[in-house]
């Protein structure tokens, strides 16, 4: 029953338990605790807790339901009405935190909302680790998810980050990794710094740096793994001397006949620069 500030009363409570990326022993002993009490477990793969509780030792006492991407909304319902009760439910998904890429924002804002408390048990993050061992910039940095999925939609996402001056993380997956660091390249440049980082944690770690173009050639031959892209950011005045160069030749080629919008894609492609970037500063100047 609520009180009179529009709280939930009992002892409800809400807890975001941080999953290994890759090492069952990078829990911490909290999280072994949290799952042999709570009262739930919603897990984003049941079968997958059950193993990490094997792995851990860990008797699970608690109800488990899955909570994953396709029941999300309506098993966020039903998990509140658990809390309203005053109950303990632990929100775990395959790997790293719950409402990172993962499901878990949608029952956290209706707990919230609701007054009930809400706390988490910190665990290993993909993002925080990529970018820590990408050695590009860490002291600003944004998280960007997963890229869209379709060209369209992706190269105008992309194009809206090119002047971004923070170091970039995105997840991706093995098959469209390749196509994705080219539409990275082509919205910021083939000589970017980059870095993509494999099976973080894992038997087969691997960390590849290098510019945004050579690395879409690496991945073409097909790449296995969890995937984590660090990108670094725009330096602003970076190359604009240069660019003031490749305008000049494209007024040069358009005044010699050639067709405006043809002069610009072959100028950007020899000199691997972005090709939408080239095109807007043509255009500025008309």
């Amino acid at each position: 029953m609520p009180c009179h500030n529009g709280q939930v009363t009992g002892d409800g409570r809400l807890v975001l338990a941080g999953a290994p990326i890759g090492q069952a022993g990078d829990v911490s002993p909290r999280l072994r605790e949290v799952l042999a009490s709570a009262d739930v477990v919603a897990a984003e793969d049941t079968r997958r807790l059950r193993r990490l509780a094997a792995d851990l030792g860990v008797e699970i006492a608690g109800r488990v339901v899955s909570y994953y991407d396709q029941n999300e909304a309506a098993r966020a319902e039903e998990l509140l009405e658990t809390l309203k009760e005053g109950r303990t439910v632990v929100v775990i998904t395959d790997a790293g935190m719950p409402g990172v890429s993962d499901p878990g924002y949608r029952l956290t804002r209706l707990a919230v909302d609701a007054g009930i408390t809400v706390t988490a048990l910190p665990g290993p993050s993909a993002v925080t680790t990529a970018l820590a061992v990408s050695g590009l910039a860490s002291d600003r940095f944004c998280f960007e998810g997963f890229p869209p999925r379709k060209p369209g939609d992706r190269a105008r996402r992309l194009a809206a980050l090119a002047a971004e001056e923070r170091t970039m993380v995105f997840f991706e997956s093995p098959h469209r990794l390749a196509s994705s660091l080219e539409a990275m390249a082509e919205a910021f440049g083939p000589d970017r710094p980059a870095a993509v980082c494999r099976e973080l944690t894992k038997t087969y770690e691997e960390v590849r740096r290098g510019g945004l173009g050579e690395l879409a050639e690496w991945a073409a031959a097909g790449v296995k793994g969890e995937i984590t892209v660090v990108v670094a950011g725009h330096v602003p005045g970076a190359g604009e001397q240069d660019m003031e160069g490749l305008v000049a030749e494209v007024d040069r080629r358009v005044a010699e006949g050639s067709q405006r919008k043809l002069a610009i894609a072959e100028v950007a492609k020899e000199a691997g620069v972005p090709k939408r970037e080239l095109y807007e500063l043509v255009h500025k100047r008309l």
